[in-house]
């Protein structure tokens, strides 16, 4: 190698050298990973903000659902509470157990603690109890509408199908291809058609089946863009609303709409300072306010647009 030759190739990888410094310092510390020390809902990134932070003050906060009355029922360790519209304290109540999630559906209220289900009605009195319905159960989620129930079972990967009675119709990943759930988040709705949604975390997806179990569609994918769900157990948590899907994840702490195609439409909170190993449980009656519960600091978050 001649003198020349070689004054080029040095030059050459200097340059090379410089470059992967500016890209570094340009690119790769700006990207989603990074954390932010930004008050939640204040960036200009998120088009919605912090509107008020409800503390029930009774313990850890677990889950959180909404009914279309806009009543507000908050669930966590050893403890159910419900609010109306206008945040005043409705009834309180202390449970037998630590509450995991809420769903509410015309005048019954379903909240699982444990390896059951307990039924209130709308002022707070217990009704019925139903389960425990599988060995080593974790139940981490339930949806319910007019016709079922559903329960999502993280320790056997398993969504229970019940009807209004309690009685069990159908366990969906039973057989055929199962659910990949590798920590306890596995979230679950139901709309009015009957449609079951459900997250399967292990592939970062969320599934659309019929009661049966049958697979009708699914949509997400693995990745940090904003249509995609980030690292290990996500979506963590999700809702339906007019818009589509809120879902909520872990390890970059951030809420989104997405359409019902996976779409995504905007960040609800992306720029916050949750703690990004624990995602904030989420409901909306509307799509218009949307509420989340934030186990790390046992408080509820209302988020509106700006």
């Amino acid at each position: 190698m001649n003198r020349k030759t070689a004054t080029i190739l040095i030059i050459a990888i200097v340059l090379l050298f410089i470059g992967y410094i500016i890209f570094d310092l340009v690119f790769v510390r700006e990207g989603p990973e990074v954390p932010v020390k930004r008050v939640a809902g204040t960036g200009s990134a998120d088009p919605w903000r912090i509107s008020g932070i409800i503390d029930p003050a009774a313990g850890r906060v677990k889950a959180v659902a909404v009914d279309k009355q806009g009543d507000l029922v908050i669930g966590g360790e050893n403890f159910l509470v419900c609010y109306n519209e206008a945040r005043k304290l409705l009834w309180k109540k202390i449970t037998n157990g630590p509450v995991s999630a809420i769903a509410i559906a015309e005048d019954t209220i379903y909240v699982t603690m444990d390896e059951t289900v307990v039924v209130y009605n709308l002022d707070g009195e217990k009704l019925n109890e139903w389960g425990p319905f599988e060995d080593n159960s974790i139940i981490t989620s339930i949806a319910a509408n007019h016709s079922f129930i559903v329960v999502a079972d993280a320790g056997n990967k398993i969504i229970l199908v019940l009807d209004r009675k309690g009685n069990l119709k159908n366990m969906i990943g039973k057989s055929g291809e199962p659910f990949i759930v590798p920590s306890p988040y596995f979230d679950v709705a139901i709309d009015r058609f009957n449609n079951i949604y459900v997250a399967n975390t292990g592939r970062r997806q969320i599934e659309k089946r019929d009661p049966e179990g049958r697979l009708i569609s699914s949509f997400g994918e693995a990745g940090t863009a904003p249509e995609a769900f980030c690292g290990c157990c996500n979506p963590a948590h999700f809702a339906l609303v007019p818009q589509g899907f809120i879902t909520a994840e872990k390890g970059i702490n951030r809420i989104k709409l997405l359409d019902r195609t996976g779409k995504f439409i905007e960040y609800v909170s992306s720029i916050n300072q949750f703690n990004p190993p624990v995602p904030l449980d989420v409901t909306s009656a509307d799509g218009s306010t949307i509420y989340g519960a934030n186990p790390a600091d046992s408080k509820v978050y209302v988020f509106v647009r700006k």
